[in-house]
């Protein structure tokens, strides 16, 4: 009897010392489909492309079109949801090292600080204008209650939903939505083990993994289509063209001298298209100035072609420039 005591006494001690090792807490976030490796567009550098030309990009407005965090008392300026997805969307855009990101969102901040200096305004526009909103967000909780075990489970969902503009064109090139899950569970079992309480970082978390679920596809779509540099001026024998260091310009780096195609009018519907554009020269950089994206500019030579025409007049709005071979 007292072996029989001493059995079940030992084998009460093994079942609670099991349930005080359990793990506590468990947190999970999920994009809606597993995150694929970056596209050839991203990881590979293009072979009409010296270094990897980086293209502007500017973030809008990313708003929380739901009822999530909504009130009578919130204005735009208070839109905190909004202005997180916009800043982890940011964020990975820039840490991918391919884009120069324009601030937009607290531009007036810069220039009243710009005003206090008498500087000049800033004036440089984008390459590409992203939009998005967050159209989907909730949470919820469910339990698991078995004979001697609970188990709770926090879920958070979001949806977002996005569209890249060409600022050249104002027309939409990309547009997506991307899914997001995060949920964390914690459990007891016999009275011991975690109590869950409200886990406000899921939120966070969700979002997160709704934007990574865009972001691969977003950049491919931006670098997708070549860089594009323009002619502003020439003197001392060079031409003044746009872009610098900061956009991986480099001396020795040859561009194609492009003169803009006309513009018709597409009749199914009523937009207007610009053909393609018509070579008419090449140029080598032999010079980077400037520290900023905002000032910095090359100095190019004519290897081949002729713009004597443009040179004369001065007028090089008809002109841009693309990457070219060396």
């Amino acid at each position: 009897m007292i072996l029989k005591s001493l059995t079940f006494a030992a084998g009460v001690a093994l079942m609670f010392t099991g349930c005080a090792t359990m793990q506590k807490t468990e947190t999970h976030e999920t994009p809606s489909t597993p995150l694929s490796q970056d596209s050839k567009t991203i990881t590979a550098v293009k072979a009409d492309e010296p270094t990897g030309l980086k293209r502007k990009v500017a973030i809008g407005r990313f708003s929380n079109e739901t009822k999530y965090g909504q009130s009578f008392f919130i204005d735009k300026e208070n839109d905190k949801i909004g202005k997180q997805a916009m800043d982890i969307l940011s964020a990975k855009l820039f840490q991918s090292g391919r884009f120069i990101m324009l601030e937009r969102a607290d531009l007036s901040k810069i220039e009243k600080e710009l005003q206090i200096g008498n500087a000049p305004q800033l004036d440089n526009s984008a390459d590409f204008l992203i939009l998005g909103s967050i159209t989907e967000f909730g949470r919820k909780e469910t339990s698991d209650v078995g004979l001697f075990s609970r188990v709770k489970k926090q879920e958070t969902f979001a949806k977002v939903h996005i569209r890249i503009v060409d600022v050249s064109t104002g027309q939409i090139i990309y547009s997506e939505e991307g899914k997001g899950t995060a949920f964390s569970e914690a459990g007891t079992v016999m009275g011991i083990g975690a109590k869950a309480s409200y886990d406000a970082q899921l939120n966070d978390k969700a979002i997160d993994a709704a934007i990574s679920d865009l972001t691969s596809n977003i950049m491919e779509n931006m670098l997708d289509k070549p860089w594009r540099g323009y002619i502003l001026g020439f003197e001392d024998g060079n031409l003044i063209t746009s872009g610098g260091k900061s956009q991986n310009i480099k001396i020795g780096d040859v561009f194609t001298i492009y003169k803009k195609g006309k513009q018709v009018k597409n009749p199914q519907n009523n937009m207007m298209m610009t053909l393609p554009g018509k070579q008419v020269a090449t140029a080598e950089i032999v010079a980077t100035l400037g520290d900023t994206p905002e000032t910095e500019v090359s100095l190019a030579q004519v290897k081949s072609g002729d713009i004597s025409a443009y040179v004369k007049e001065k007028n090089f709005s008809e002109l841009y420039i693309q990457p070219g071979e060396k």
